[in-house]
């Protein structure tokens, strides 16, 4: 999907380290005219394509995933337009003239020169809207690097000319508004960010957007109240065996490094199971036994994939029609298996 430029606002963020000072300039706010006989037309060109390719999720699958969606904060019966980040989003959306546009894009600037992590380099603010297909408005706001003392072919005089300071799209932090769930369909709520460095500014500058919990979050606390509605109907409020078990559970819950815990019964965790799978499909586990980790989708377990115990050791059994193997060749690939009864009186004379 390509894009034409309605307007376009250009900053300059200067920090001097030392000062403590963090200052901007406008350069110039560009009208469609303008910026299609500008050296921006090439250096965006595709940007904007891809950013809006750019796959995001409510949950990602980690707290660093650099695309991430974030929704816009309201309370109670309050309508959207009385969050600040919407409403700003909205004035620079329909802004129609040059001025107008500038107003309301220098706000952005100003917001973003004040988050602790701050970065000097070029800040750009367009509004835009797709050449093909349909009409709706789109807010992009970027954040270009500065690339220092790069050598660039010149002419063949002087072979290489020095340039002081030149910026880049590598690493460019994006921000596109509204989120486009697919073409044509548009999410007003939500605003899609990316980020590639750990600084976290593109999130600290939009104070009432909030963004979900990372996946593993979500299932964590998932199980966290399951395992508490378990804790509800087998014990009595006053029963030390209650106390206890709560106790596990938020140690559980602070811990890196968790082991099995053995309160729940098959039946009981394949319905747990479900319940998380039936709301997050794709949802995967990893569980390490001894030295050996094995990963597996979380709707595989009490399918085929087991967890039993025998002699006092864990067994996982998993059942599958094919077994492949990866690059790093192996005598296992030439194994002929035994019957799982024979595997187990192995193991039993392995104890003795």
């Amino acid at each position: 999907m390509e894009f034409s430029i309605s307007y376009l606002s250009f900053y300059v963020i200067e920090i001097d380290q030392q000062k403590d000072q963090r200052t901007y300039s406008h350069y110039q706010t560009l009208d469609a005219a303008t910026f299609e006989n500008s050296a921006l037309s090439q250096f965006l060109e595709g940007e904007l394509k891809r950013i809006v390719k750019r796959k995001a999720q409510s949950h990602p699958n980690h707290a660093q995933a650099p695309t991430k969606l974030g929704e816009f904060v309201t309370e109670g019966n309050h309508p959207l337009e009385s969050n600040p980040n919407y409403a700003l989003f909205q004035r620079a959306l329909h802004a129609t003239t040059s001025t107008d546009f500038k107003k309301e894009s220098e706000s952005f600037v100003e917001t973003y020169v004040q988050t602790s992590a701050v970065r000097g380099g070029v800040f750009l603010v367009c509004q835009a809207k797709p050449k093909k297909y349909f009409d709706d408005l789109f807010l992009f706001i970027l954040k270009c690097d500065f690339q220092d003392d790069i050598a660039v072919l010149s002419d063949a005089n002087t072979l290489v000319k020095k340039v002081e300071r030149a910026i880049t799209t590598k690493n460019m932090k994006s921000i596109q508004y509204p989120y486009m769930i697919e073409e044509g369909m548009l999410e007003h709520t939500k605003v899609k960010i990316h980020q590639s460095s750990h600084a976290r500014y593109f999130e600290d500058f939009l104070p009432f957007v909030t963004y979900g919990d990372p996946m593993p979050e979500v299932i964590k606390t998932q199980v966290q109240t399951m395992v508490q509605d378990h804790v509800n109907e087998t014990f009595s409020s006053e029963s030390s065996e209650r106390q206890e078990m709560e106790e596990r559970l938020e140690s559980w819950s602070a811990s890196e490094t968790r082991e099995l815990q053995e309160q729940l019964n098959h039946h009981q965790v394949v319905e747990a199971t479900a319940a998380i799978t039936a709301h997050i499909p794709d949802s995967k586990t990893t569980i390490k036994l001894g030295d050996v980790v094995v990963k597996f989708p979380l709707d595989a377990y009490g399918d085929n994939v087991h967890l039993a115990k025998y002699n006092d050791r864990y067994v996982l059994v998993v059942d599958a029609e094919q077994v492949t193997f990866d690059k790093n060749a192996s005598p296992i690939e030439f194994l002929k298996p035994d019957h799982l009864e024979a595997v187990i009186q192995r193991m039993q004379a392995d104890d003795e």
